[in-house]
């Protein structure tokens, strides 16, 4: 069975939810920390690059969806705010955890209500074919991004 678009963004939404889990968790300027907020950071800026220009530059062309795309693109400048905020802050410090934690609730937040706003409307405006189309692009350029972001790289 092929996935649509809302199938490949829940995949890539579990994995950003379970980043901010693990991150919450960490104490202190540990390693497990800085590996955690790396990887989420790199997963929160692909994630938002290619969800903003595979499935929210579709949206906003339709009139049914293009108010609940530019709240969503407007959310993913709030999450990156928070970012830049810890990015600036001493690991070890309380606010960094207060801060980190803000993030987790911002979030999540943004994530359900893509997944129960945003999903509803957009699959009542974009046909299947579309669907699939769409989340073939995004998860090819997400697919590109993770490859240029790894490790190995």
């Amino acid at each position: 069975m092929d996935t649509t678009i809302f199938e490949a963004l829940r995949k890539d939404h579990d994995i950003q939810r379970s980043l901010i889990e693990q991150l919450c968790d960490t104490e202190g300027d540990s390693i497990s920390r800085r590996d955690t907020f790396d990887r989420l950071k790199v997963e929160l800026d692909a994630h938002a690059t290619h969800e903003e220009r595979e499935f929210y530059v579709p949206l906003m062309k339709l009139d049914l969806t293009q108010d609940k795309a530019r709240h969503s693109i407007a959310e993913h400048k709030d999450i990156d705010d928070f970012i830049e905020r810890l990015v600036d802050y001493d690991m070890s410090a309380p606010q960094w955890l207060t801060t980190a934690r803000e993030l987790r609730h911002k979030l999540l937040h943004h994530l359900d209500e893509e997944e129960h706003e945003v999903f509803q409307l957009a699959g009542k405006a974009l046909d299947e074919g579309q669907k699939l189309e769409l989340a073939a692009s995004y998860s090819q350029s997400m697919n590109d991004a993770r490859r240029t972001h790894s490790p190995t790289s």
